[in-house]
């Protein structure tokens, strides 16, 4: 039996509802703010039975409850052809034991970062959303990436027919494997553009396509809507939801947990969907303890989680961890929401408090909805001295978003004392970062060539190249365009062919 629908409203206007499909098909609510479940619907299966799921099994189990108007063989359909032999393991989301702490890795799919878990399903999802709803528009996939969500969204979405694909990204902001990676990408359907600015710059000009109405106007003319594939998409998030109670439940299995015993995780964090999406399982039932938020020097979450103010008027950081430079993070909205007690009204005059001014301050009564989040930063230099300290102990490699995480769960245990278990998030292979990676190893690799690098980051760890990287090695470069960060709109319309 099927639960009753579960519809998704704004953050900002709590009267604006869609169904699932309609929430996965826009990406944005109208207002501009994001969709959210009108309430998290509680796991309706023991852990007992999902320890002996598959990773497959157990995104059905946690994806019905979200998306409640996709029939069961719609569902399962679109976790079938995501989940398949694109990820280099069976077990989808493998996790590593490394010393008394569990890796959660997310980087056995295509692009070798965990953007791929949910963006191998979000084209399916939103194709049979737009059949669902009758749309006949070309559906203009538009996103903003620190690295890994644009390539993760392209190889998604290539040549996947009634899609279009434009993605923006830093010009110097990404690492060399993550560019490469993106501006290799084939698909007829699919437009890179590097912008002159940051991260920060991409995802406000993309922000603001969305809620351009004149602009909407001119593409459903020309037969084009918009929607993203950020994870501001709720069809990003849900996703997301389902390692951790897959991590939970395999843990289980292999008898590193106790029924009920609750674990810590960590998550390397930017734009806060990957952490929010913990939150969510937590919310289900899940029973997580604490939730890590672990930020590079771009520390904004950082000091929110400490003042209870955010504040984006900082210096911007490029770090060797670029995924996490971020200094808007979207989906914190969504938390926001829920610790003003769904208050839209609340939320969207905090919101546009950050977009006047840069900054907003919750009140002690919505910080104290928020003590079951800690949170911790590591400079360049500690993240480096993670990657070679744990190498050290245990010949294990992590790559510098991961060794955040790593490090501040360490500082973590020391200061508070806490000695539950933890599980961090590994959300990019180290063969991604293999620079930062190799030189924080040793020094002397400072001078190698970037893709020398890779040769002898599969000696030192003992893993073989992923496929995703042998197949740049050698491609040619299909896309070239640059653009200012305020003429971001202006290209869209030329690649469109828009007037």
């Amino acid at each position: 039996m099927r639960k009753m629908n579960l519809h998704y409203k704004s953050t900002r206007n709590s009267n604006l509802k869609a169904a699932a499909s309609e929430a996965v098909l826009k990406g944005l609510a109208p207002d501009g703010g994001l969709f959210v479940p009108e309430r998290i619907p509680a796991l309706d299966i023991p852990m007992d039975k999902l320890k002996d799921m598959s990773y497959q099994e157990t995104a059905y189990e946690v994806m019905k409850l979200f998306l409640t108007d996709f029939t069961e063989e719609e569902l399962k359909d679109c976790i079938g052809r995501a989940y398949d032999s694109k990820f280099d393991t069976e077990e989808i989301a493998p996790l590593t034991k490394v010393d008394d702490t569990y890796y959660l890795e997310l980087f056995h799919g295509s692009t070798i970062a965990f953007k791929d878990m949910a963006l191998s399903i979000l084209p399916y999802l939103m194709t049979t959303a737009a059949k669902k709803n009758n749309v006949e528009n070309e559906i203009v996939i538009l996103a903003a990436t620190s690295g890994d969500t644009g390539k993760a969204a392209m190889a998604g979405f290539a040549d996947v027919e009634g899609t279009r694909i434009i993605v923006f990204y830093p010009k110097n902001g990404v690492s060399r494997v993550q560019e490469l990676q993106m501006v290799t990408q084939k698909g007829k359907n699919v437009d890179v553009v590097a912008i002159h600015g940051n991260f920060d710059n991409a995802q406000s000009g993309v922000k603001e396509m969305f809620e351009n109405e004149e602009l909407a106007g001119k593409l459903a003319e020309n037969g084009y809507q918009f929607s993203s594939a950020n994870s501001i998409n709720i069809g990003r998030l849900i996703p997301q939801v389902v390692y951790y109670v897959y991590a939970y439940a395999k843990l289980l299995e292999g008898e590193e947990l106790s029924e009920g015993e609750k674990i810590n995780v960590v998550v390397p964090t930017g734009n806060f969907g990957n952490i929010l999406a913990a939150y969510y399982a937590r919310q289900m039932g899940v029973p997580i303890d604490h939730l890590v938020c672990a930020s590079n020097e771009n520390k904004v979450l950082f000091d929110f989680f400490r003042t209870g103010t955010y504040d984006r008027n900082r210096d911007f950081v490029l770090t060797t961890s670029p995924s996490m430079d971020i200094l808007i993070s979207s989906n914190l909205e969504r938390l926001i929401y829920l610790v003003t007690g769904e208050d839209s009204e609340q939320t969207a005059a905090f919101m546009s408090e950050l977009k006047s001014g840069g900054s907003y301050t919750l009140t002690e009564e919505m910080k104290e909805k928020l003590k079951d989040f800690k949170a911790g930063y590591a400079t360049q230099e500690q993240t480096s001295r993670q990657i070679r300290h744990i190498w050290d102990g245990t010949g294990y490699v992590l790559d510098t978003h991961t060794a955040v995480a790593s490090y501040v769960c360490d500082e973590y245990r020391k200061t508070s004392g806490d000695s539950g278990k933890c599980l961090i998030v590994s959300t990019a292979s180290p063969f991604k970062f293999v620079k930062s990676v190799m030189t924080s190893i040793d020094s002397k690799y400072g001078e190698e060539d970037e893709f020398r690098l890779l040769e002898e980051l599969k000696k030192v760890s003992g893993v073989e190249m992923p496929r995703a990287i042998a197949d740049i090695l050698d491609a040619d470069v299909l896309h070239r365009t640059e653009c200012d960060a305020d003429k971001m709109e202006v290209t869209v319309k030329e690649i469109l062919n828009i007037q």
